[in-house]
């Protein structure tokens, strides 16, 4: 047995772990980008302002995604540490 190097139930886990963080941060990105978007045709804006909306949606919504990313992979990294 190697000591110091991953098994191959580590590296499963770490692969699901990876794959949940960018659907999750996807789905949250697009959650909000759908939201700013209805809001824009409910208020019925137009021209400049819709397209406001919609760029403000966009970076909440990419920012929201990357720190959904960040904080899951922090965490299953500090949970991997602590061997859990």
């Amino acid at each position: 047995m190697d000591m110091g190097r991953e098994s191959r139930v580590d590296k499963d886990a770490m692969t699901v772990e990876i794959v949940f963080a960018l659907v999750t941060a996807a789905a949250l990105a697009g959650l909000i980008l759908a939201v700013a978007w209805t809001s824009a045709l409910a208020l019925d804006l137009s021209g400049s302002a819709e397209k406001g909306v919609r760029a403000g949606g966009a970076l909440v919504g990419a920012v929201a995604g990357g720190w959904r990313l960040v904080r899951v992979l922090l965490r299953f990294d500090e949970q991997r540490r602590m061997g859990h």
